[in-house]
């Protein structure tokens, strides 16, 4: 059951079915309500206008027992006098529940016995306030009708009935109340047919609902179980080349597989890379450590012929080709660098600091970042500059708006045009001035575009003044 209902399809379906059951329960109530509502009105003009024609008969002096309306085919009729007493009836009325008298046969009228109230029972009684204490002229019918429901037998069938109460005032016989009931046998059998339909129909209505959304959503999360599938092969078979289905539908599930895709092939490309680079961080790592092992072999079997300079500086390549890479991994792997204020322009003349021919022209900028890597990044610019330079290097510390600008320029044959993007690139050489020998390993700007990156900055090669190569660092001012 918990993996039945795990499923979006399963929960999509009983969501809907569950809204459109409370909303159809709710609908449903609303017409039954409406119906009986509409009905019992509908009797209760009925009972009203057979009660105003007895009436009617009442105000013009017809005689109780000629009174049209008792013959019981329309409804019960009782007539109630000022002491609520029947003086006349339905035929074949047995019983009766509802009015102000439950008595079927009746009696003689009484003579008014002048006990004040006009009603000649002495308890002070006018039951012409139960019709709202309206004041009548002999002969005239109230305006008002009081409604109740009850029920009634008349002939050994019972029934319920919704009565209708009317006051009349006659000439001769004082003051009267008119009961006549309408059959509520129509409201109940259309109310109870509604209810027969709405059970039938309802879970047969809840059954198309079910159906009908198990079968949009398993069509709508079709392209979803594709995806999953094709995730689920990727995952086993390590292919990051492949791709999911992309619908073509262009809604939520096809912005999924397209993003999905793009993650792949980000994915792809960075393990790519990182496999590019351990194994260019090997070849690297192989030539100054096999260069060092030769040495120190020639030196275990003739010390006289040990070049102890050589060894020294295959250490030191060894070393700085370590520190690189390390820096490198850690720029991987997201390290950020701290907030602290760092002066530019001090950072330049450091940098520059014993560097023949380098020269620095810096007016005082601060930013924020970490004191070591940014000087990193000048100390590999000043390195690359020295290494392709004639004569000349200089170094331009400034402020542009809200950047701080520092600027390397050398007097060499400068970076082609198409080459001033990929030189940025690990492990990448573009001639032979930058061979190991020379101490390069096609690190030093890679590391440098990824400091700047990281501080929220930009590394770009363009052409200098002199014709050589000029790299421009900006970075964002404190």
């Amino acid at each position: 059951m918990r993996r039945l209902f795990g499923s979006v399809r399963a929960r999509a379906t009983l969501g809907a079915t569950l809204v459109v059951a409370v909303a159809l329960v709710a609908a449903g109530a609303a017409v039954l309500l409406s119906l009986r509502s509409n009905l019992i009105g509908e009797a209760g003009t009925q009972a009203e206008r057979s009660a105003r024609a007895v009436a009617s008969e009442l105000a013009a002096g017809t005689p109780y027992d000629k009174l049209s309306g008792l013959d019981g085919d329309d409804g019960p009729v009782q007539v109630l006098d000022e002491q609520k007493r029947l003086v006349a009836a339905s035929e074949d009325l047995e019983r009766i529940s509802g009015t102000d008298s439950d008595r079927v046969k009746p009696r003689p009228a009484a003579t008014p016995s002048g006990d004040g109230d006009g009603d000649g029972d002495g308890d002070g009684d006018d039951d012409s306030d139960d019709a709202g204490g309206e004041a009548l002229e002999p002969g005239e019918i109230s305006g008002e009708s009081l409604f109740s429901n009850g029920s009634a037998t008349i002939d050994g069938e019972a029934q319920d009935y919704r009565f209708a109460a009317v006051e009349v005032e006659t000439h001769d016989r004082g003051h009267l109340k008119v009961y006549a009931g309408s059959p509520l046998a129509a409201e109940h059998g259309a109310v109870r047919t509604a209810l027969t339909v709405m059970l039938i129909g309802f879970p047969l209505l809840l059954g198309v609902v079910a159906a009908v959304t198990w079968l949009v959503t398993r069509r709508a999360l079709r392209p979803v179980e594709g995806i999953r599938r094709e995730m689920a092969a990727i995952t086993q078979s390590e292919d990051l080349a492949r791709r999911v289905p992309e619908p073509d539908t262009h809604d939520e599930i096809a912005r999924l597989a397209s993003t999905t895709n793009e993650t792949l092939a980000a994915l792809e490309t960075s393990v790519e890379r990182q496999r590019r680079f351990v194994a260019d961080a090997s070849h690297e790592l192989r030539s100054p450590i096999a260069s060092l092992r030769t040495q120190l072999e020639v030196a275990a079997a003739h010390p006289e012929l040990l070049d102890l300079d050589g060894a020294v500086e295959d250490t030191v390549r060894l070393q700085r080709l370590a520190a690189d890479l390390l820096l490198l991994a850690r720029l991987d792997a997201g390290e950020r660098p701290n907030d602290a204020k760092v002066d530019l322009a001090g950072l330049a003349r450091e940098a520059a600091e014993g560097r023949t021919g380098v020269t620095v022209d810096a007016e005082p900028v601060e930013v924020a970042g970490s004191r070591g890597q940014l000087g990193r990044v000048l100390a590999n610019l000043l390195d690359n500059a020295q290494r392709h330079a004639r004569s000349a290097v200089t170094v331009n510390v400034r402020s542009e708006g809200d950047r701080a600008v520092v600027g390397v320029a050398d007097d060499g044959d400068g970076v082609p045009d198409g080459d001033r993007e990929r030189i940025f690139e690990r492990f990448v050489r573009l001639d032979a001035a930058r061979s190991r020998d020379d101490g390069g390993a096609g690190l030093g700007l890679a590391i440098a575009r990824d400091v700047a990156v990281r501080h929220g900055g930009t590394l770009t090669a363009g052409r200098g003044p002199a014709g050589g190569a000029l790299f421009e660092l900006r970075l964002p001012l404190v």
